[in-house]
C-alpha cells in the first residue's frame, strides 16, 4: 500500500509537472501573442491616425502648397481649385470659368456705367490687322513686334498676305478715326471696347497674370485740346484705383511712368501699381497713356477748328484686364482657396444647412430657403447648397476654397432656437 501510495505520488507530482509545464508554455505563447495582436493593433491604430490626419488635411485644406513656402505653386493650384480656370491644351491660353467671368462681369458693370457717364460709348473693332497699317506707327510696333501673332494660312493655302492677330488696337482704330474726324464738331471721339487680345512671345505663362489670350477694354479718345486729354487721363486713371481699391479691397498707387517704362509711341503713360506681399515685388494694374500727337500724326487724325485753322487731334488710350482678378487672389487668398471680398463675390453668402439623425430636416431646409429669400430681398447675393451627396463639412471646405464671404449654417439647435450660425471666411470668425 505503500509502494502504491509512492506511485500515486510520483504519477501525481510527474502529471503536476506535465501540467505546470503546459500551463507555463500554454501563458508564455499567449503572452507572446497577446504581445504580438497588441503590438499589430498599435501600428494598425497609429497607421489608421495618421492616414486619418492625410486625409484631414487634405479634404480641410484642398491645397498641398503653402502660400508661404512655396507661392507660385500655390497661386497654380488655388486658380484651379477655386474653379476660376481650367488649363487649356495650348500654352498659355486658359479656360475662365464662371466663377471666374461673374468676378470680370460685376467690375465690368461698375466701370462701364462710370465711362457712360463720361459720354464714352461702346464699339467693336476686328481682331485682325493688316501688316501694313500695324507697322505705320514705327515706335509702336517695334514695342510690340515680339509678341504679334501672325495668320499665315488659309486652309492649304498659304496667304499672299499675313495678317496679325490685334495685340492691342490703335492701328486698327485710328484709320477710321481719320475718315470720322473732319472739323471741331466731330471731337471729342470717345470709344471704349470691350475684347481679346493676343500677346504671344514670352516665358512663363501665369493664369490671369501673363497669357498669351486675355480680355480687357481698351478706350480710345481724341480731343482738340491736350488740357482735354490731360484730364481724361487722370479720371480714368480714378476709375481704375477705384476697381482695385473700392472692389477688390486692394490697396494701389497711382503714378507716372518711367520714359524707359512708357508705351510704345506715346507721350506719356499712368498708372495703378499693387503691391504683392507674399513676393514682395510690385505689378502694374492699369494703365492710361496720353499719346500726344504722334499716332495722329501718323494717321492723319486732323480737324478744322472754329477759326478755320488746320490742326492735329490729342489722343489717349486706356486699359484694363483680367490681370485684375489674379492680383486679387495673389494678395487675398490664403492656405484654404481663394478669399473673395464682398463686392466681387457672385455668392456673397452660402447657407448650409445641417441636418442631424432624426432631425426636422424639412424644417431645416424651408429655414435655409427662408434665409436665402430674407437676404435676397436685402440686395446680397445668396444661395443654398440643398445637395444631398455630399456632407455640411466637405461643403465647408468647397466653398471656403471657392472664397465666399459668409457662410451660414442652420442645424437642429438652431431651427429650435430661431437662430443662425455664421462663419467669416476671411478670418474665420464665428
Amino acid at each position: 500500500m505503500a509502494s502504491g501510495e509512492a506511485k500515486n505520488s510520483k504519477a501525481n507530482a510527474s502529471g503536476e509537472a506535465k501540467n505546470s509545464k503546459a500551463n507555463a508554455s500554454g501563458e508564455a505563447k499567449n503572452s507572446k501573442a497577446n504581445a504580438s495582436g497588441e503590438a499589430k493593433n498599435s501600428k494598425a491604430n497609429a497607421s489608421g491616425r495618421a492616414k486619418k490626419k492625410e486625409v484631414k488635411k487634405e479634404t480641410g485644406l484642398g491645397l498641398t502648397n503653402s502660400k508661404d513656402e512655396n507661392f507660385g505653386e500655390w497661386y497654380s493650384e488655388v486658380v484651379v481649385n477655386a474653379e476660376l480656370i481650367e488649363y487649356y491644351d495650348i500654352s498659355g491660353c486658359y479656360i475662365l470659368r464662371p466663377w471666374a467671368m461673374s468676378i470680370w462681369e460685376i467690375m465690368q458693370a461698375f466701370f462701364d456705367a462710370e465711362i457712360k457717364k463720361m459720354d464714352i460709348q461702346n464699339c467693336y473693332f476686328p481682331l485682325f490687322v493688316s501688316p501694313g497699317v500695324l507697322q505705320k506707327e514705327k515706335d509702336h510696333v517695334e514695342g510690340f513686334a515680339p509678341e504679334v501673332a501672325w495668320v499665315t494660312k488659309s486652309g492649304e493655302s498659304d496667304l499672299e498676305v499675313p495678317i496679325a492677330i490685334r495685340p492691342t488696337s490703335e492701328t486698327v482704330m485710328y484709320p477710321y478715326y481719320s475718315k470720322w474726324i473732319r472739323g471741331h464738331r466731330d471731337l471729342p471721339l470717345k470709344l471704349n471696347q470691350w475684347c481679346n487680345v493676343v500677346r504671344w512671345e514670352f516665358s512663363n505663362p501665369t493664369p490671369f497674370i501673363r497669357s498669351r489670350e486675355f480680355l480687357w477694354q481698351e478706350g480710345h479718345t481724341a480731343f482738340a485740346t491736350k488740357t482735354e486729354a490731360d484730364a481724361e487721363v487722370l479720371d480714368i486713371l480714378e476709375l481704375y484705383r477705384r476697381i482695385y481699391e473700392e472692389f477688390l479691397a486692394i490697396p494701389v498707387i497711382k503714378g507716372r511712368k518711367s520714359e524707359h517704362e512708357k508705351f510704345a509711341g506715346g507721350l506719356y503713360t499712368t498708372s495703378v501699381e499693387a503691391f504683392i506681399p507674399n513676393n514682395g515685388r510690385g505689378i502694374q494694374g492699369a494703365t492710361s497713356h496720353c499719346l500726344g500727337q504722334n499716332f495722329a500724326k501718323m494717321f492723319e487724325i486732323n480737324f478744322e477748328n472754329e477759326k478755320g485753322e488746320k490742326g492735329m487731334v490729342w489722343q489717349n488710350s486706356w486699359a484694363y484686364s483680367t490681370r485684375t482678378i489674379g492680383v486679387m487672389v495673389m494678395v487675398h487668398g490664403d492656405n484654404k482657396g481663394l478669399v473673395l471680398p464682398p463686392k466681387v463675390a457672385s455668392h456673397q453668402v452660402i447657407v448650409i444647412p445641417v441636418p442631424y439623425k432624426d432631425a426636422d430636416t424639412k424644417g431645416i431646409f424651408d429655414a435655409c430657403a427662408a434665409t436665402v429669400d430674407t437676404l435676397s430681398k436685402a440686395g446680397i447675393r445668396a444661395k443654398a447648397d440643398f445637395r444631398d451627396n455630399y456632407s455640411p463639412g466637405w461643403k465647408y471646405s468647397h466653398w471656403e476654397m471657392k472664397g465666399v464671404p459668409l457662410r451660414i449654417e442652420i442645424g437642429p439647435k438652431d431651427l429650435a432656437n430661431n437662430q443662425v450660425r455664421a462663419v467669416r471666411r476671411d478670418n474665420s470668425a464665428k
